[in-house]
């Protein structure tokens, strides 16, 4: 029995270390906001009944969050309800994120019935900001055409890094222009690539990768991965991500751009030029549209400043 509870124990001690690195290299969220949210996550797995309970119900997060905001003899005085709203916007994230990796069975978050703090409109780059943020990478080693070629892509086809380091060489088609990608919850798509990013993909698959690829110590399957580290191993998102915020900041965008970043970018400049919210919705991998629709609401945002700024009577 006690071998089961610290088995359960570890399984979300484990989720929890998978969600946080999710925060820091998928939405480069700042290393203030993931102490937070670390501190908030590990607060609730020290709760009473956290460990045994945390992937069957809702329940139990239901009832920790009703504690926090609730005084009573003996226990901390009540959390203010900014406070509260992120501690729910904490576990609601955390629940989703598992639920979407297959980690627990049930979207759990669903069944939070909390108050949510308004959703916030992702930050997105205008197209000549993602001009400035490709062109910046000039170096022309051989880690500087593989680091173009993924920010071509990722910029191209709104990938998340993940998934774009995820890639092996049977998922692209430089003939076709196409990409294969499993995205969250095992769903399959295929995603259309412009040609600049084909041309780069090109230049670094003939010039770069074949020297990489022969450094691998064993055959590897389904063509072995597309981005490759100078060691011949698969390129991991921390390095991406790293390479990313360094190259965002030789272009002069010290905003907290991040992959995820060039993703909105993706979606946002495709609607603003005429997309159909279905089409962006098949090519993002969302599940639901109303995800998809969050887009809807900034172009009309970026329409209004533009307009603000531009007309002589606004």
């Amino acid at each position: 029995m006690a071998g089961a509870a610290a088995g359960q124990t570890d399984r979300l001690q484990a989720a929890v270390d998978e969600f946080l690195v999710h925060l820091r290299f998928e939405r480069g969220l700042s290393d203030a906001t993931l102490k937070a949210y670390r501190g908030d996550l590990l607060d609730f797995a020290a709760s009473r009944g956290a460990a045994a309970e945390w992937d069957a119900s809702a329940d139990i997060a239901v009832r920790y969050l009703a504690m926090l905001g609730s005084p009573g003899k003996g226990r901390r005085a009540a959390l203010r309800p900014t406070s509260l709203r992120r501690r729910a916007a904490c576990l609601r994230g955390f629940y989703r994120f598992c639920y979407t990796e297959g980690l627990i069975a049930t979207d759990l978050a669903a069944r939070f019935d909390l108050p949510r703090q308004p959703r916030l409109l992702p930050e997105v780059l205008t197209i000549a900001e993602v001009d400035g943020l490709l062109e910046a990478r000039t170096d022309d080693t051989p880690a500087g055409i593989r680091d173009r070629a993924l920010l071509e892509l990722l910029y191209a086809s709104g990938l998340r890094i993940s998934e774009a380091v995820g890639l092996d060489r049977d998922d692209l088609s430089l003939e076709d222009a196409l990409v294969r990608v499993v995205g969250k919850g095992d769903r399959e798509r295929q995603v259309p690539v412009g040609e600049v990013a084909i041309g780069w993909l090109r230049r670094y698959m003939n010039e770069v990768r074949p020297a990489w690829l022969a450094l691998a110590s064993e055959p590897l399957p389904h063509g072995g991965p597309i981005f490759l580290s100078v060691r011949g191993d698969r390129l991991d998102r921390r390095r991406a991500w790293e390479m990313l915020v360094s190259t965002a900041r030789s272009a002069g965008l010290q905003n907290g751009v991040s992959p995820h970043t060039l993703r909105h970018s993706f979606a946002t400049h495709l609607l603003e030029g005429g997309a159909d919210l279905r089409i962006v919705q098949e090519l993002l991998g969302h599940a639901n549209i109303s995800t998809t629709q969050l887009y809807t609401h900034l172009t009309g945002e970026r329409i209004r400043d533009v307009y603000a700024r531009a007309h002589p009577r606004a």
